[in-house]
């Protein structure tokens, strides 16, 4: 697990490891919606949730639909599905919240977690190339009275993030964010945020394709493989 300071907050990017999942899931896999076990999943929530010193029924998710919409959440979920695998999800990318200990989380596995928090707010986004073209983070970003600092976790690389001329053209406008059909989504992220006013941005710049001793990746594993998490918490 890694941690990186945001203003009262704190944004939480989990690993593969620490988990008792098996085989291409192994071993901290944390999505349910995997071929995985489901009372592994559970037990890698646990593992999460108390190295993270979280309560596992004050984590908020959605189910992700690589779409820009966004929840606010003024309480914590009842019942929690992440505790409680299996509970209705709200079909949602991105979270928002003032309550301070109510951890918001999207999984991932070449996406990009993206935490925002300034002036006792926070947000967690899932940012996959749909969602960024579609202004996920322009929308999570405008829900702040002042733009507010952001921690970008693992993702995908321009190493090894070869897409079709469709994916390009979405981000047609961004100068230098591709080479050839590689394409930087970190990159995107960061022009993102600086055109919405955002100035203190840290980077955990991991490649997941890259790191199959530290992440699961979708691209790399096609498709049979784990997720791992972004969280983002206010301080208490």
């Amino acid at each position: 697990m890694n941690e990186l300071s945001l203003p009262g907050a704190r944004a939480i990017f989990s690993t593969r490891l620490g988990g008792v999942s098996e085989g291409p899931y192994e071993s901290l896999n944390l999505g349910i919606l995997t071929d995985d076990e489901p009372q592994r999943v559970s037990e890698n929530r646990r593992r999460l949730a108390a190295e993270a010193g979280l309560a596992p029924d004050r984590v908020a998710m959605g189910w992700q639909v690589h779409g820009t919409n966004l929840r606010e959440w003024d309480s914590p979920p009842a019942p929690s599905a992440f505790a409680e695998p299996g509970t209705e999800l709200d079909r949602v990318d991105g979270h928002l919240t003032d309550q301070p200990g109510l951890a918001l989380m999207v999984l991932v596995a070449d996406c990009f977690p993206v935490a925002l928090a300034g002036e006792g707010r926070v947000a967690m986004l899932h940012c996959g190339w749909r969602g960024l073209a579609g202004g996920i983070v322009e929308r999570a970003v405008e829900r702040f009275e002042q733009p507010p600092a952001a921690a970008v976790g693992p993702g995908i690389g321009a190493c090894c993030y070869e897409v079709g001329p469709e994916v390009l053209e979405a981000f047609a406008g961004m100068e230098g964010v591709s080479r050839g059909r590689m394409l930087d989504l970190r990159a995107v992220i960061a022009r993102k945020l600086a055109a919405a006013g955002v100035e203190r941005v840290e980077h955990l710049d991991h490649c997941t394709s890259c790191r199959p001793e530290l992440y699961f990746s979708h691209r790399r594993d096609g498709g049979v493989t784990g997720r791992q998490a972004g969280l983002a918490v206010l301080d208490a």
